[in-house]
């Protein structure tokens, strides 16, 4: 039996092989386990598009748009809602997958759970550190509706939260690949849907880590370290980010 949680949590299947590796039969979860991974999954995937449209959408209004931040930041507050969703959604795609059972590899499917505590899992790990770092990026898009802070202000309320967001993103992707490649280090799988899904979406977590150094408020000037690099590594981002999204809607049973 080789078991792989993201096939499992994704297309509801677990990989049953014949002694000494010979090709064997994938085992499929019953058609109401089936249904409800097809739910989340679209819940999970359309928040991650739409999320990430309106995060480009900010950066395109705050770099071509009239100055006026309040109006960028209205855009990416309501980005960061649907980045909530997903973030929670893929969450609850680990806590409600099907789970193998006995030796010969069968598939159940537990009672519904809205949050479970499971710490030994790679991919529990990495989807709490997706959602804990879409709260975290609430937090920095709910602060920068202030204004007139000084550097220190601006740098402690808005900059730092978007640091911490995009280093627990980059956590998640990291882990993505721990559990798709099965080692510490990533692996290349270019036939792999669910490794071009988490690689979209790591670039996408670097770009945005790109953003968050050039955001940096100078405390001698008072001015970003590079306010148009910010911008477009911030769009580039997003849509790396509604890219990894359209690539998982079908990643699914």
């Amino acid at each position: 039996m080789v078991w792989e949680s993201r096939l499992a949590r994704r297309r509801g299947t677990l990989s049953v092989r014949a002694a000494r590796g010979a090709a064997g039969r994938p085992v499929t979860a019953d058609a109401v386990a089936l249904a409800r991974l097809r739910r989340l999954n679209n819940v999970a995937s359309g928040a991650f598009v739409i999320g990430g449209a309106l995060f480009a959408l900010g950066a395109a209004v705050a770099q071509f748009g009239s100055g006026d931040p309040t109006v960028s930041a209205s855009v990416y507050f309501a980005g960061g809602l649907f980045f909530n969703t997903g973030g929670y959604v893929s969450l609850l795609q680990v806590l409600n997958a099907p789970r193998h059972t006995g030796a010969g590899g069968t598939l159940a499917t537990s009672d519904w759970r809205w949050w479970g505590y499971e710490p030994m899992r790679v991919d529990w790990l990495s989807t709490v550190a997706l959602f804990a770092g879409t709260l975290v990026f609430a937090v920095n898009l709910l602060d920068s509706f202030h204004q007139g802070l000084t550097a220190q202000q601006a740098n402690r309320l808005i900059w730092a939260p978007d640091v911490i967001g995009c280093v627990l993103f980059l956590v998640s992707g990291h882990l993505g690949f721990v559990e798709i490649c099965h080692r510490s280090w990533p692996c290349w799988r270019s036939r792999s849907l669910g490794w071009w899904v988490v690689a979209v979406n790591q670039f996408g977590s670097v770009l945005f880590m790109v953003s968050a150094v050039a955001a940096f408020t100078r405390p001698a000037t008072g001015s970003l370290v590079g306010p148009g690099i910010a911008n477009w590594a911030t769009l580039a981002g997003a849509l790396c980010f509604s890219a990894g999204g359209v690539l998982q809607a079908f990643e699914r049973p």
